[in-house]
């Protein structure tokens, strides 16, 4: 039985009407901003194992792993979809890349479809079990728990939510049979593949994996070492479950054997046993959620709505920045970090406050993204001196704040997939299972996820109740930030996302300030070093240029700190020559196109 929960009727069909009426908007936004200045700016030297970008003509995929891409690319070669060749690329990634993402997680999707204009957005996250509670998370004593004591094992995962939005955008959107798509995984997990050195990496640093008999059986020998760099490692277990799926669609995984065994694991384990249910699993429903849209210069900029934070924290940060002339700015300076990491301040504020899953908070998206509001908020910003910690804004002038402010989130180990056909149709997929190896529970060759800890552990905080906090059936909030950009036309002109936790909404800001204003093609401006803050201290990425501004940022009342900000940026960009893709160096992800 399909699992379909449509929460605007004919969305694809408005937005696909309204799209062409908010690229006039912003060409109308844009006329009214700052003048942006052409002339041409010195671009930053890379660091030296910054990746080139990668140019086709037809058709493009970045993926957070070379077999992951060369397996969509494929799929495209065959005549497959942009959502076919995601699909495929995301079960590999499941075998290669197992501590990022997978069938035992969940993504966030956002689709656009050149033929009839529309954009849809695929809401994938996993929910709260029936008997989850809001101090599930605290201890005897009524104290949050430690992070990593509440992520290993049963009572952290999250009724998985992938198979179900693939599913249903691939009955959209799909052009090959869904059988199909899972051939590649299943060919590489009998055959093996070689383990990649980020995934030894972190196979040896993990401390929780190997407690499990099931994880420590399969990815550790009896020695207890992580399988060196270059080992052919294949996976049976994980290739029988893709034929199940390919064969019987996604009710194989939410009901029956494999269901009963995700059940089994998550109630029996020694570790935050859970009391999740079949019926959990077999109620478990994908959603269409309206996307959110907001012009930037020339350019309309489109995320993902709630019950992920990243669209409209993003979109916030542009709409604040717009009154100002970023083009003026070099990257790498300063002036440029200040003004956009104290936007950041003002727009996390808001995140941390108002930004849950809208099925169970109200959650006032108009009066946040209102070009007013945020031109007030941006009031605040002094090219002189930071603002220090900034409080949540009033949108809409007279709302009372209800919510107590809550935490940042995790999800550092999260993935990323974009694509662009050779029709012109665009998909931004960002897909997790919350931490590295999610809740350390394997279950028929898969991981499952952790990603009931990003509730806030604490219900209630000064007497009030915060928007984020455990209840049953809910979405825990996200910061994955899908981006898909268009030009005054209606015309995608990029799909661009990343891994990285809380911090992926200034990875993707700061990418999109570096495309958008500074005029550096993909690859160069996911090269740039980040900076990033989220109402606290202004990061930024060790072991760049970026590090030598700790000085001049702290003279201006920043708190600094100089940390590896390892983003997972994958982009493509649709230029007059054709595409041009993008891969962070940071982690081991190509694009590739014909």
């Amino acid at each position: 039985m399909e699992k379909v929960h449509d929460t605007h009727h004919d969305q694809g069909t408005v937005l696909a009407r309204r799209l062409r009426i908010l690229a006039v908007v912003a060409l109308l936004a844009s006329a009214c901003a700052p003048a942006t200045k052409q002339q041409a700016k010195p671009e930053p030297v890379p660091p030296a194992a910054a990746k080139v970008a990668t140019h086709a003509s037809r058709h493009m995929i970045a993926a957070a792993n070379p077999l992951a891409a060369e397996a969509g690319l494929d799929i495209l070669r065959a005549g497959g979809s942009a959502l076919d060749a995601a699909i495929a690329a995301q079960m590999v990634l499941n075998l290669v890349e197992p501590q990022s993402s997978g069938i035992g997680g969940g993504a966030f999707l956002m689709h656009f479809s050149a033929e009839t204009g529309d954009i849809q957005t695929y809401d994938g996250r996993e929910n709260a079990p029936a008997s989850a509670t809001a101090d599930m998370f605290l201890d005897r004593a009524g104290k949050p728990m430690k992070h990593m004591d509440a992520v290993v094992g049963g009572l952290s995962v999250g009724v998985p939510g992938l198979l179900r939005a693939l599913e249903l955008a691939h009955r959209d959107h799909g052009r090959l049979p869904w059988e199909k798509l899972f051939e590649p995984a299943i060919a590489l997990a009998e055959k093996g593949f070689a383990v990649s050195t980020r995934l030894n990496s972190m196979l040896a640093r993990d401390k929780h994996l190997k407690t499990f008999a099931p994880a420590r059986k399969f990815y550790y020998g009896d020695d207890g070492k992580a399988p060196a760099v270059g080992t052919t490692l294949t996976n049976k277990a994980l290739a029988e479950t893709f034929r199940t799926i390919a064969r019987e669609g996604a009710d194989a995984f939410y009901t029956g054997p494999i269901a009963s065994d995700i059940v089994e694991t998550v109630r029996g384990a020694r570790r935050n046993p859970s009391g999740m249910t079949l019926a959990d699993l077999a109620s478990y429903e994908a959603k269409k959620r309206a996307p959110l849209c907001q012009p930037y210069r020339l350019w309309l900029v489109c995320g993902m709505p709630p019950p992920t934070s990243g669209g409209i924290t993003t979109l916030q940060i542009l709409g604040i920045l717009q009154e100002f002339d970023l083009g003026a700015l070099k990257p790498g300076t300063a002036s440029a970090v200040h003004l956009i990491t104290e936007a950041s301040r003002l727009a996390y504020a808001d995140r941390n406050s108002y930004i849950a899953d809208p099925d169970f908070v109200q959650i006032p998206l108009a009066g946040l993204l209102d070009f007013r509001y945020l031109k007030k908020r941006g009031e605040a910003i002094s090219p002189d001196r930071s603002m220090g910690k900034a409080k949540p804004g009033t949108p809409g002038g007279k709302m009372t704040l209800r919510w107590a402010p809550g935490g940042d989130g995790h999800g550092l180990s999260t993935s990323h997939i974009s694509v662009i056909d050779e029709k012109g149709n665009a998909l931004s997929m960002t897909t997790t299972i919350e931490s590295a190896f999610g809740s350390r529970l394997m279950v028929r060759g898969f991981m499952l996820n952790n990603e009931l800890t990003d509730f806030e552990f604490k219900p209630e905080i000064d007497g009030r109740a915060v928007a984020n906090r455990v209840e049953a059936g809910k979405r825990s909030r996200s910061s994955m930030s899908p981006t898909l950009v268009f030009d005054g036309s209606g015309r995608v002109v990029m799909a661009l996302g990343s891994p990285g936790g809380s911090r992926i909404i200034g990875y993707v800001a700061k990418t999109l300030v570096a495309v958008l204003d500074w005029k550096l093609d993909v690859q160069k401006a996911i090269n740039l070093p980040h900076f990033t803050n989220r109402n606290g201290s202004t990061d930024l990425e060790k072991g760049t240029p970026l590090a030598d501004l700790k000085p001049k940022l702290e003279a201006l009342g920043h708190k600094v700190n100089v940390r590896s900000l390892t983003s997972g940026l994958h982009g493509i960009m649709v230029t007059p020559e054709g595409l041009t893709g993008g891969a962070d160096s940071r982690r081991e992800g190509i694009a590739a196109g014909d």
